[in-house]
């Protein structure tokens, strides 16, 4: 697609956003390239877009990687009309399809508990302790966690340096079990001969190389399995537990959000429905006058 390369530089060197959300941003501009055919950029209109829109929503996309594509749209035509003197911008007023609210799904405590903690002391059984121990400790994203280094761990205050989203840099809390975890790992860890470009990886393969997505994704639904976790078990699922659990212990979403790195507060609200499903139960099993007869 024409200024596509360019706009993806630009993304790159002048807005500094991640190899991963430049990666995105190329694959939904392709998506409108392939919905427009060979129409010319300049000439797309708004009643164009919607159609687009429908075509995608027929195909069964989700409202949310609609909205999403959409995003990629408006901001490539916003760098267009910057640079490449195009006029108009037709992706402006419009928005995806609404759909149903769908809530985030939680391991229990007890459940969470079961799962993290994997007995043996082989290098991937005390890899994917302290992997897993992490992830509910500290509510990570997938890329935060094979993405840390060393330096980002710091035992002394128990926090762990993380870069989210939009390189934002945030620390968080390091429970002990991890902490416990992660000082095992460190030690299996140095008997491995690392490369020198993932050298300052904390989660490294057994060949020495940092630690990829797809294999934290595929240990954590092997490692499901094994323990008996009756779920379709991902990273993810870890974060949303991580999450409800603290909110219902402390009732503080403004801290829930600053630890999950979320940059509006109207994220991180999703978990209070979670909350009130848990209090709920609670009500409904003690209180005198809920109990049905």
């Amino acid at each position: 697609m024409p200024y596509l390369d360019d706009y993806i530089q630009h993304l790159t060197f002048e807005r500094g956003l991640s190899a991963l959300t430049c990666k995105n941003y190329m694959r939904d501009i392709q998506l409108l390239a392939s919905l427009a055919g060979q129409a010319d950029l300049k000439s797309i209109t708004n009643t164009q877009v919607r159609r687009f829109i429908a075509t995608l929503h027929s195909r069964g996309l989700s409202s949310k990687s609609i909205a999403r594509a959409l995003s990629a749209w408006r901001g490539f035509y916003d760098y267009l009309i910057q640079h490449k003197d195009f006029t108009q911008n037709p992706v402006i007023g419009l928005h995806a399809p609404k759909s149903a609210k769908t809530l985030p799904q939680a391991l229990s405590v007890d459940q969470v508990v079961k799962f993290v903690e994997i007995k043996g002391d082989s290098l991937l059984e005390v890899r994917d302790h302290a992997i897993l121990e992490l992830f509910y400790s500290s509510g990570l994203r997938l890329a935060e966690l094979v993405n840390l280094d060393i330096g980002m761990l710091d035992f002394s205050e128990s926090t762990v340096t993380v870069t989210g989203k939009g390189n934002k840099t945030r620390i968080v809390p390091l429970g002990s079990h991890a902490a416990n975890a992660l000082h095992t790992w460190l030690q299996q860890r140095s008997n491995i001969k690392i490369t020198d470009k993932d050298k300052n990886a904390v989660f490294i393969t057994q060949q020495g190389h940092r630690i990829t997505p797809r294999a934290v994704q595929y240990r954590v639904k092997s490692w499901a399995i094994k323990q008996g976790i009756n779920t379709d078990m991902h990273p993810h699922l870890l974060r949303h537990s991580f999450a409800t659990h603290v909110l219902q212990s402390s009732q503080d979403l403004r801290a829930v959000q600053e630890m999950l790195g979320h940059a509006n507060i109207s994220t991180t609200q999703v978990y209070t429905h979670l909350d009130f499903q848990h209090l709920a139960k609670i009500y409904d099993s003690a209180h005198p006058r809920a109990k049905k007869k």
